[in-house]
């Protein structure tokens, strides 16, 4: 931990590592990290899954508190940090619009549950892989990269040895299709 952050590659095993330290002596070293890596990314998948920015910052920050409260329950045999923390942040989101619609709220412990999304959902879900799998497969691979795992462009270039520009030019072809099929001005 003496090393320069910035100098550290930090890969699945590094931030389960850290989700161990929370857990097991609430290293707030470990959280610090996890927070400043995870919070952008964490706010740009809720805002690419339409969530409004002020509402996406708020879950986002509810969202890493959970993870600081309920590390314990994190399982690294069971899934990245990355897809634990998505999958809190989503059903944080859920709850809050359950609870606008007067859907009565579920208990915290429902945090990092399976979530059953309604069938208008998995509908939109389904279209939405549909178009993915139409996709040129460096479109798809970018935007799952991005918007699924939330990482940077430059992580993005970096994985896939893509120029930094033909990851920005993929997506932004992606996400012309996506509007054009979705019926959205482009």
């Amino acid at each position: 931990m003496a090393e320069d952050a910035t100098k550290v590659e930090r890969d699945g095993a590094f931030w389960a590592d850290c989700m161990e330290r929370i857990a097991n002596d609430r290293d707030k070293q470990s959280f610090m990290m996890l927070f400043d890596h995870f919070s952008p990314r964490v706010n740009a998948y809720l805002l690419g899954q339409g969530v409004e920015a002020s509402m996406a910052e708020d879950l986002t920050q509810d969202a890493l508190l959970a993870l600081w409260n309920k590390a314990h329950l994190y399982k690294r045999d069971k899934a990245a940090v990355s897809t634990w923390l998505f999958r809190v942040a989503r059903n944080l989101w859920i709850d809050k619009l359950r609870k606008q619609r007067g859907v009565a709220y579920e208990s915290e412990d429902s945090l990092v549950e399976t979530y059953e999304p309604e069938p208008s959902v998995n509908a939109d879900g389904d279209r939405l892989k549909k178009l993915m799998e139409q996709l040129p497969n460096n479109q798809a691979q970018v935007v799952y990269k991005s918007y699924y795992e939330g990482k940077s462009h430059s992580e993005i270039a970096q994985e896939t040895g893509m120029p930094l520009g033909s990851v920005k030019s993929s997506l932004r072809l992606a996400i012309r299709a996506f509007r054009q099929h979705f019926g959205e001005n482009a």
